[in-house]
């Protein structure tokens, strides 16, 4: 083969066979989850309007959403003299790739709103696209995994979620730690500070913390026009430590006199005492972190995200309740709350903390050899059975040399290699290889059958 420069987009990735068996796994550890709890599937486009897209992730989400070209002379009515980019991409573009899967959540179901019953607990595992810059967990496109429930105001949602949490990352065997806070508490904070005009500017720059540090934190809120009496107000409180307890007890200390901080105070300690009626499977660490801020816009109640405590990459799970995310299409006091698995960051994670995962369910456990016409047609009808018996087996397409096929076989690590030369067709039987041992038996079909099942309970 010639040295050809080929390379895919930045950001992007390709994967191998082994690589998608562990990606398989994975997605059918969380999809299982999904529908244990009760969530039914549904699917968007790739690309939304950009109507649809625009000004619901605030000024960073707009910013990185892939745009799409539109078809045809697209460039006869421009307006070269418009010095807004935006107004200048409107005029290009009418779509865009989806950049999460919450925002055509709603629009989806206030389009379909007379035809789902509500409360509605959908997921959707399926790809967006930002224009970010490509680092380490961080990609331009990649898979989300959603779990959402609209309709209910109940508080006992986020606790489902947090079992849901709970649920996928103990069968994952990962150990993980759950952050919470809620927007009312940052609205109440930025009330304290006398700056409540500038909560979406206060929670895009606190979302950063873990990224930039504290003192780039302040550098950026003076660069987005909060006086510097309030950051000193602020950082005290989103520092705070202590547990979750004594978090809320001194809150309730600094907050006295804001009714939307007091409400979000309500709704953690609601939240917690639900979260300690009944055990987590994992022994799950939560904490009320008071610098997470999620900054999408939409966020209007509790907020979640999940960190790995044995591989630092950012968070690999978040989510929220948003009171009106529906309102923008329409569809008024339509209040939900949901989370989103980052798979792609959970791959990472699982490749270094559990590097041999894999699930037997997705490969093949046997092949025939093959020696020829003849023996091919004797092998034929087994491996049907085999695979009606539901193992996953398949038969060398050419009577190549046995060294070739063996190697086949290792290669893929496909643990049994089934032989019918002329004496096992005389007694209807096969030799079966164990790959691993190399020991070989003489066994009719129901036998290597039943051997085979045995290894995969």
């Amino acid at each position: 083969m010639s040295n050809i420069n080929i390379s895919i987009p930045k950001g992007t990735r390709d994967f191998l066979p082994s690589q998608m068996m562990s990606r398989n796994y994975v997605f059918a550890v969380i999809r299982s989850a999904f529908e244990r709890f009760g969530f039914v599937p549904i699917e968007t486009p790739s690309m939304e309007n950009l109507s649809t897209l625009m000004g619901k992730y605030g000024e960073e989400g707009d910013r990185l959403l892939f745009k799409i070209l539109n078809s045809g002379n697209f460039l006869q009515n421009i307006d070269f003299t418009e010095t807004n980019q935006n107004k200048i991409a409107s005029q290009l573009c009418e779509k865009g790739l989806r950049y999460d899967l919450t925002v055509p959540f709603a629009r989806f179901v206030v389009q379909h709103y007379n035809e789902l019953t509500f409360p509605f607990k959908r997921y959707q595992i399926q790809t967006v696209w930002r224009a970010d810059r490509p680092q380490k967990g961080r990609y331009r496109e990649f898979y989300q995994c959603d779990a959402d429930i609209i309709g209910s105001d109940s508080l006992l949602n986020e606790w489902e979620l947090m079992q849901l949490i709970d649920d996928v990352f103990s069968a994952l065997k990962l150990n993980v730690c759950l952050k919470m806070n809620n927007r009312k508490i940052l609205a109440g904070i930025a009330q304290m500070a006398n700056c409540s005009d500038k909560l979406s500017e206060i929670t895009v720059a606190i979302d950063k913390l873990d990224k930039i540090g504290l003192e780039n934190v302040c550098k950026e809120l003076k660069e987005r026009q909060i006086e510097q009496q309030s950051i000193d107000k602020l950082l005290p409180i989103l520092t705070l430590g202590g547990t979750n307890e004594e978090k809320i007890a001194k809150l309730k200390k600094n907050l006295p006199n804001s009714d939307i901080g007091y409400k979000g105070i309500e709704e953690m300690e609601e939240i917690f005492k639900y979260a300690q009626s009944v055990d987590f499977k994992l022994n799950m660490d939560i904490q009320l972190d008071l610098s997470l801020a999620r900054g999408l816009n939409y966020y209007t109640g509790a907020i979640f995200e999940v960190v790995s405590k044995d591989v630092q990459i950012g968070s690999i799970t978040g989510g929220g309740r948003y009171d009106n995310l529906t309102g923008i299409f329409g569809l008024q006091n339509m209040s939900g709350v949901g989370i989103s698995f980052g798979i792609e960051r959970i791959f990472d994670v699982m490749q270094q903390i559990h590097p041999q995962i894999n699930s037997v369910e997705n490969q093949s456990l046997a092949m025939f050899v093959n020696f020829g016409k003849k023996e091919t047609v004797y092998c034929l009808n087994a491996l049907k059975k085999m695979r009606e018996e539901g193992i996953n087996a398949e038969i060398y397409p050419d009577s190549a040399k046995m060294q070739k096929q063996f190697k086949y076989a290792d290669s893929k690590g496909i643990p049994f290699v089934i032989i019918a030369g002329e004496n096992e067709i005389k007694e209807s039987l096969f030799a079966l290889k164990n790959m691993q041992s190399g020991e070989q038996n003489i066994l009719n079909l129901e036998e290597i059958i039943n051997q085979i099942k045995n290894i995969k309970q």
